[in-house]
């Protein structure tokens, strides 16, 4: 009697379904592509004076002038923008742009503060805080800080033949951000205090065969760490 035929287990069927179909490698492919890097993150406050915000009034967000034009820290700020204005617990943003305009020439990034120090010589000319005011704005929140490339290494080599090719290697890098937003409360005029986010992340691509990127968001883990304490930092009325 010949053998009877092998029955194949659910796993069995289903690894040699995944490579007959070629389903299995770019399955752990994507999987693996779904991965990011290492991010260790610290995020701290001085609160100088009790906060809290009221039904109507509003936060406007606005870089340093010395970060103007930079696409990188532009890009920050839109994230703090969306992320501060976002959610159940969101707080009204005034959007900066329209408080430039609205406010000219006075937050120009030429004209305005260097500093939260220098502000209060400015809201003290005739007609400033009055005019910030009457939009409904209660703080100024002032933004600076920036992600760099602190060091890398390793190395890749791809090759490719009529009959196949691939690359083989590892790349690594590293960016560090920091991030300062300091609160001004216009309707107190006082420094309320600051917020603070240092993120490391450390980026890498290993490669056999296929290079499998695994990013860090620097970037985003500083701007999720500072909206969360900064949102907290506002609404919560007494020291946090």
């Amino acid at each position: 009697m010949p053998p009877l035929p092998e029955t194949p287990t659910p796993a069995r069927a289903g690894l040699r379904g995944g490579l007959r179909g070629g389903v299995l490698l770019p399955g752990l492919l994507l999987a693996l592509l779904g991965t990011s890097g290492c991010v260790t993150s610290r995020v701290e406050e001085t609160k100088n004076a009790a906060t809290g915000i009221a039904e109507g009034e509003s936060v406007v967000i606005l870089a340093t002038s010395y970060h103007q034009g930079n696409k990188t820290e532009s890009g920050f700020l839109d994230c703090v923008n969306d992320e501060l204005d976002d959610g159940r617990d969101a707080l009204n943003v005034y959007p900066g742009e329209k408080f430039r305009d609205e406010l000219f020439p006075w937050f120009e990034p030429r004209t305005m503060p260097q500093d939260i120090e220098a502000l209060p010589e400015l809201l003290a000319r005739p007609g400033v805080a009055e005019r910030i005011l009457a939009r409904g704005v209660r703080y100024l929140v002032w933004v600076k800080g920036s992600t760099e490339r602190t060091s890398g290494g390793g190395g890749m080599s791809c090759a490719a033949s009529t009959v196949g090719g691939g690359c083989f290697g590892l790349v690594w890098w590293e960016n560090d951000g920091s991030y300062e937003a300091t609160v001004w409360d216009l309707k107190k005029g006082e420094h309320s205090g600051a917020v603070s986010a240092d993120v490391h992340g450390t980026s890498m691509v290993p490669a056999v065969i296929l290079p499998l990127p695994l990013i860090a968001r620097t970037q985003t883990a500083a701007c999720n760490g500072l909206v969360r304490e900064l949102r907290q930092f506002i609404t919560q009325e007494g020291p946090s």
